[in-house]
């Protein structure tokens, strides 16, 4: 059997396996940045298990410079709340804005509503969440450009990805982008 970890992410304190890529050893309460059915979240470990399957990989511990970035996306994710109950004010919708998740990948936006939503509410945090990815791409750009997701980033002579992760599809389209114009 593969040792798994029982991983708690979102905000609604999900439970599901995680299988770390690394094959490294976690305790309980070790927070962790992970990949789910979502995107790229940070997890804290419940407990280890054997298991078969998996539903998402842990990719590492979180370090100083993820908690300081965490921090960051928090902010953001406090405006967008704001921002948003605001909206739905203003425009006389009723719906109650329980809860917005920022996931770690800086990319997604999750608003959380109670009861029913329409088209207005639709609308409102469609365009929050366009305002808010902007903002934080925009912050982290440059850097992700110049390091990708660590050293080697996208070589096969340096051991990265080869172009695979996220922010080396990113990083790959928006330098395709910049040589066109």
């Amino acid at each position: 059997m593969i040792s798994h970890y029982l991983v708690r992410t979102g905000a609604w304190g999900d439970i599901s396996q995680h299988r770390p890529v690394d094959g490294g050893s976690y305790r309980r309460g070790d927070r962790v940045i992970c990949e789910t059915s979502r995107g790229l979240e940070i997890g804290e470990i419940v407990a280890d298990v054997d298991a078969d399957a998996a539903a998402g990989r842990i990719l590492r511990r979180m370090t100083d410079q993820d908690e300081l970035l965490q921090k960051r996306l928090e902010r953001y994710k406090r405006k967008a709340v704001q921002e948003c109950r605001e909206r739905l004010v203003a425009a006389g919708i009723d719906a109650v804005l329980l809860e917005v998740e920022q996931l770690f990948d800086g990319r997604t936006l999750f608003f959380h509503f109670l009861g029913e939503t329409n088209d207005d509410v639709e609308a409102i945090t469609n365009e929050l969440a366009d305002a808010y990815e902007q903002h934080v791409r925009s912050r982290h750009f440059a850097k992700l450009l110049s390091e990708g997701c660590g050293p080697g980033c996208g070589t096969k002579e340096a051991g990265g990805c080869s172009g695979g992760c996220a922010v080396c599809v990113v990083a790959s389209a928006c330098s395709s982008a910049a040589k066109k114009s």
